[in-house]
């Protein structure tokens, strides 16, 4: 486990933290890993009933820790944490609710195509910037986001790297539910608790009934993704792109 990522088990719910608020819960190898165990666990374990995922501090997540992640740079045919990551969230079988605000960047936002539910925050800020870094999108979000939004709004997030907020998320349904600035926990908390409240088995069949036939679709084109995903990291476009990333950090 990381200790950046909480892991707290009780009253039937699985709640996931990331806790790295220093970093703006920018993720890494270790905190994948410690996410990919949080959800598998949770598939086979009768007393969790829902799932819950927030972020710890001004941020949901700043997206990948860069740095790190280069350094586990996957070789050809490697499996790595955050692939095992996103076959998980594919086919989780238990209701999952997110909790989002401050900036839910790369997979910040694309791992919550993945949610039952989703509670944002007023000013939350959504964006996909894998093109300005040279990668390809992840999380099965080629397929699910035009999908869930039509082709023309998710090439201006995923070509264009356009930021959106709640509202616009809310629209084309990212979003389920978005509350005022300071509303957050409170909202989270009570979309829980109506879960809670509902007839266990009926609340978790169907959930699998709404994603019933997906799982091997979003797999098969999560590892497609993944694919592009690690020759990319090769490139020197991702390299020049992620040098100018660094340097333009260093100045502000």
């Amino acid at each position: 486990m990381s200790e950046h990522v909480r892991i707290e088990r009780g009253n039937g719910v699985l709640a996931i933290t990331l806790a790295r608020p220093e970093r703006r819960n920018a993720i890494t190898v270790a905190m994948y890993a410690a996410l990919a165990d949080a959800v598998e666990s949770a598939a086979d374990d009768a007393a969790v009933r829902v799932i819950t995922l927030a972020g710890e501090g001004e941020d949901f997540t700043g997206g990948n820790d860069l740095a790190d992640f280069l350094q586990a740079m996957p070789r050809e045919g490697e499996d790595i944490p955050v692939w095992r990551l996103l076959r998980a969230l594919a086919r989780n079988p238990v209701p999952l609710v997110a909790a989002v605000h401050g900036n839910a960047v790369g997979i910040g936002t694309t791992m919550l195509l993945h949610c039952d539910l989703v509670v944002a925050e007023a000013g939350t800020r959504f964006v996909m910037p894998f093109v300005d870094l040279g990668l390809v999108p992840e999380a099965a979000s080629s397929l699910l986001l035009p999908r869930m939004a039509g082709r023309r709004r998710a090439a201006r997030s995923l070509l264009l790297g356009e930021p959106f907020g709640p509202d616009e998320a809310r629209e084309f349904g990212l979003v389920s539910h978005v509350v005022p600035a300071g509303g957050l926990d409170g909202a989270l908390a009570a979309v829980t608790a109506a879960l809670l409240a509902k007839p266990a088995e009926a609340l978790r069949l169907t959930q699998q009934l709404l994603r019933r036939g997906s799982a091997d679709e979003l797999v098969e084109r999560i590892e497609l993704e993944n694919g592009h995903f690690a020759e990319r990291l090769q490139s020197d476009e991702v390299k020049q792109a992620i040098a100018a990333f660094f340097a333009a950090r260093a100045k502000r």
